[in-house]
């Protein structure tokens, strides 16, 4: 099969995709532009992962792999918190803005005047949140929908403000934190709708997606990941990406009793849509426990990529990844769509580089699966997936027993388990370049053992049931930012790091990727080659995604620094235990040698005026 990319334009934004259309400056004297507007200028960063189809891949090439070397740092900003600070700003014509971890405090930036604060707003939130948001209290970014910014609390609160008086406009809950469910993800917002999930799934949440009325906030319709078809919006047409039809309860016979209640499938990752199909695209995250041997079944529909009709919510097709979810592999992770051509022929395709280790390739209008391949040749939990049509397995993942948790019962350790709970790659976003055919993704290289326990559920406290270890895998690294060929399965290029690559990738025309390591160093790597360009180090580590822009007729790189996460949760919370944060902090422990918490936008710039 060859793999090549043949739709340039459906990176920007639908049938504007490749329009530039100049979006008016945010201040009192001139109306905010639509969303179709800001998103068509290519100097803005006007969706969280730049465009619908979530390539992270921008157009502008001022700064390219011949002068990329010469960045240097045009201003800072603090932003006053000392947690992990994923996520990435929007520019919207000359004011930029950004959110904080909890408290969850949003800037405007003027440009024009020295980065002045415009505005801020920090919503009034119980601390009590804090304690319920598993693996540190983040947030992935705010939205931005014709003149408001939209912004996700970790109380499970969405809020729109005035994007140019930071005036809340609307505030609606999505549930209780008190029973678990917080929010750390970036709305999407697509027509007259904000789109938003849910995480705790460590807490027994079922996991929803909600559409929201740009408007006036309230919701349109809700769609869970478990449960009775009307409240997972199934109907009789709904297919699996196998080609078959789901079928009536096709949740509820995959969960023991009830359980499906309590049943996990959060949807705190990232969404894409293609504005020609009407399809929003997301992935469910793991079931609720950890112990598998209190949930048996394919405890259908956690670990799924789902494609949702955006204005009714009915789901057209589903692929469970990971049936009977055994090691956290959540299903959360980026979308990406392209037009590729593949064996001669034009698909719509969507890749989704999930936590399990597989990078799968799907016909995103008919959920089709295409490929399915490892993107770490060490993962060993499986040995791949049934790609053969006609056995009863088709699509399925091969298990491999030995590192199968709950394959011996309970209270049995098992060891050497690759990749980790945490993933081959957690929430930090891949980014695709057009021009390479290559998509670019910071992963974790890095092992498991795995003991199961029973445990009750309470609502409102941790429903985990497992204790984790976790340690760098074969190579003794526990990073590697690849330039992977998911069709084939080929890795062209590779840099490995000490420790995981947890910040987002972003391509771009100049023919250069960037990314940031937990130690925060900024990096631009030659896109063909993989040659470092820069390489500079910010005052924390980075789980944040880079981002670009252009002001004043200049590019600009941007990306967020401050180590958290559940990489860095250790010392994001003060942890020591080994065994806490769900393993993570035994296996990062090193990281405290080399970065400390801090909270700093870092952007660059070519020199001269």
């Amino acid at each position: 099969m060859r793999l090549r990319e043949s739709w340039v334009a459906f990176a920007a934004l639908g049938a504007l995709a490749g329009a530039v259309i100049a979006a008016p400056t945010a201040n009192a004297q001139n109306a905010m532009p639509s969303l179709q507007q800001a998103a068509a200028n290519t100097g803005n960063w006007a969706i969280p992962a730049l465009n619908y189809a979530s390539t992270r891949y921008s157009t502008l090439d001022q700064i390219n792999a011949s002068n990329a070397g010469q960045l240097q740092v045009a201003w800072t900003f603090s932003t006053g918190v000392l947690r992990g600070h994923e996520g990435q700003p929007l520019v919207i014509g000359d004011v930029m803005y950004l959110v904080t971890p909890f408290p969850n405090t949003v800037y405007a930036l003027d440009l024009n005047n020295n980065e002045r604060i415009i505005w801020q707003y920090t919503p009034t939130q119980n601390p009590e949140v804090i304690p319920v948001m598993c693996c540190d209290t983040v947030n992935r970014g705010v939205a931005y929908g014709d003149g408001k910014i939209i912004l996700h609390q970790a109380d499970n609160t969405v809020v729109a403000l005035d994007a140019q008086t930071g005036k809340v406009d609307w505030s609606t809950p999505l549930g209780s934190y008190k029973v678990g469910a917080t929010g750390t993800d970036a709305p999407l917002v697509v027509g007259d709708k904000v789109f938003a999930g849910v995480s705790g799934g460590e807490f027994g949440v079922n996991g929803f997606i909600a559409a929201l009325s740009l408007a006036d906030g309230h919701i349109i319709w809700k769609a869970n990941s478990e449960g009775p078809d009307s409240m997972i919006k199934f109907d009789p047409n709904t297919t699996t990406s196998l080609g078959k039809v789901v079928g009536a309860d096709s949740s509820l016979k995959t969960w023991k009793g009830d359980q499906w209640k309590i049943g996990g499938g959060d949807t705190w990752g990232w969404y894409s849509y293609d504005p020609k199909l009407n399809l929003l695209y997301y992935g469910s995250g793991n079931p609720s426990t950890w112990n598998p041997v209190q949930r048996p079944g394919d405890n259908k529909w956690s670990m799924t990529i789902f494609a949702r009709d955006a204005d009714t919510g009915v789901a057209k097709w589903v692929y469970q990844m990971t049936p009977h979810d055994q090691w956290d592999y959540d299903g959360i992770n980026e979308m990406i769509l392209a037009d590729l051509t593949i064996n001669g022929q034009q698909v719509p395709v969507l890749v989704h580089f999930d936590r399990n280790g597989l990078a799968y390739v799907l016909n995103r209008a008919t959920g089709a699966l295409i490929a399915a391949n490892k993107y770490d040749s060490d993962v060993n939990w499986t040995t791949g997936v049934d790609m053969d049509p006609s056995s009863p397995n088709y699509g399925r993942p091969s298990v491999v027993a030995q590192y199968a948790p709950g394959s011996r019962g309970a209270n049995v350790n098992y060891q050497g388990i690759c990749p980790a709970a945490l993933g081959s790659k957690d929430e930090q976003p891949a980014a695709f370049d057009p021009q390479t055919g290559l998509f670019y993704v910071p992963t974790n290289h890095v092992c498991m053992d795995y003991e199961p326990y029973p445990v009750a559920y309470t609502a409102g406290q941790p429903y985990v049931g497992a204790t984790l270890s976790m340690f760098p895998g074969p190579g003794g690294y526990m990073g590697r930012f690849i330039a992977f060929d998911p069709v084939t399965g080929k890795t062209v290029w590779a840099i490995n790091d000490q420790f995981s690559d947890w910040g987002g990738a972003l391509t771009t025309a100049g023919g250069v990727v960037f990314y940031g390591t937990l130690k925060g160093y900024l990096r631009a790597v030659d896109a063909k080659t993989g040659k470092i360009l820069y390489n500079f180090k910010t005052p924390s580590g980075i789980i944040g995604n880079v981002m670009t822009y252009m002001h004043g007729g200049k590019q600009y790189i941007a990306v967020l620094s401050g180590v958290g996460g559940w990489a860095g949760i250790g010392l994001a919370a003060g942890l020591t235990d080994p065994h806490a944060g769900l393993g993570a902090v035994g296996g990062y422990a090193a990281l405290k040698n080399y970065t400390a918490l801090g909270g700093q936008l870092t952007v660059f710039a070519l020199p001269g005026s």
